[in-house]
């Protein structure tokens, strides 16, 4: 589904992104690690094509900056950027025309059944709090029922009920074929939902392991990120989540 290859971004003399190769299969649920600065965001903004680089990336063996790339990819970026003279459901139905689709209401209305924005579909945008905007935010990028959708830190702001509807849906994806790229930084978040984890560390791919391979070493996600980005030992982290009660 995604090819990137030798896919480098600078920002005049700093390095966000050096010589990044990844391959992510149809139906995959891939989660992208790192701590704050590890380059994340920049490969997903590459990926969508909002930023200029070097390399090649290409989704379904469309390039990523082609409209035949853009209708099967949806994206759900970090920060969520409303129109504020726009109402919840006329966001929808914006982007509903954008992506051409027919008989779309109902699949709108239940997304935004599922993130309780029901008995908000006549507020603004700007008059949404930062949880809110974050479920419409989810609800925008979902809307097309993208082949390979790409979510950059989505659970952040949200509430528990919201975090457990978008768990569901991801694994609603994952049952029906789609493959979803997750970036973030806080790792209980998206435990148990992954099938790869992709770790970066100062622009660089660190680490590429599969949950198969990591249970069957007997590691958790936590030790194994902590491994590689800071040499911290497994019998390491294990003896600090006792004594935190982590």
């Amino acid at each position: 589904m995604l090819n990137i290859s030798n896919l480098t971004k600078r920002y005049g003399k700093v390095t966000a992104c050096e010589g990044i190769n990844l391959d992510i299969a149809d139906g995959e649920v891939a989660i992208l690690l790192g701590p704050n600065g590890a380059g994340k965001s920049t490969l997903l903004k590459s990926v969508t094509g909002l930023l200029k680089y070097d390399g090649a990336i290409f989704i379904k063996d469309y390039h990523n900056k082609t409209p035949e790339a853009r209708r099967i990819m949806g994206y759900i970026p970090e920060m969520p950027a409303l129109y504020p003279n726009l109402t919840v459901s006329e966001h929808m139905e914006f982007i509903a025309r954008a992506y051409r689709l027919e008989n779309y209401r109902e699949r709108a209305d239940r997304l935004i059944d599922a993130f309780e924005l029901t008995d908000k579909k006549k507020k603004f945008g700007d008059e949404l709090s930062k949880g809110m905007q974050q479920k419409l935010n989810i609800c925008l990028g979902l809307l097309p029922d993208p082949e390979f959708v790409i979510m950059d830190e989505p659970m952040i702001g949200l509430d528990p009920h919201a975090i457990k509807q978008l768990k569901l849906i991801i694994e609603e994806m994952r049952q029906r074929g789609r493959t979803v790229l997750i970036s973030t930084h806080i790792i209980d978040s998206v435990d148990m939902l992954w099938d790869r984890t992709i770790i970066m560390q100062g622009g660089v791919i660190r680490a590429d392991i599969t949950k198969a391979r990591l249970d069957a070493a007997g590691k958790t996600l936590e030790e194994f990120f902590f491994a590689v980005t800071e040499g911290v030992s497994i019998e390491d982290v294990r003896q600090s989540s006792e004594v935190f009660g982590g």
